[in-house]
């Protein structure tokens, strides 16, 4: 038997706000492109401009491999997204709100420090 202490308002308030199904999984994967400190690296830096390969490793210190390795993960977490002018490949984040969301955990972390 389950028995809860607060009151039906507040529990159908929250049931409202719960995501289920393809919402949590989609969540999860989405946090869990973000979870690793070299995809974060290269998203802040793709936060501030468009970028190709070369500069992307020259800017955050990271092996070019490295660097298309990790693009892969967040580009099939749909967080990047890549268009070709000629032979090189330059990579944006796929939506503007994922920049949004990259503010407001770095406050949240500075605001804790």
């Amino acid at each position: 038997m389950n028995t809860m202490l607060l009151d039906s308002y507040t529990a159908d308030r929250i049931a409202e706000h719960l995501p289920t199904g393809d919402a949590l999984g989609a969540l999860a994967e989405f946090f869990g492109a973000l979870s690793d400190v070299t995809r974060l690296k290269i998203v802040s830096a793709l936060a501030a401009s468009t970028l190709c390969v070369t500069d992307l490793a020259a800017l955050t210190g990271l092996n070019q491999t490295t660097v298309s390795h990790q693009l892969r993960l967040l580009r099939s977490a749909r967080l990047v997204e890549c268009k070709r002018q000629g032979k090189v490949m330059f990579y944006s984040l796929a939506e503007r709100k994922v920049s949004g969301i990259m503010d407001l955990a770095v406050g949240a972390v500075y605001e804790k420090a």
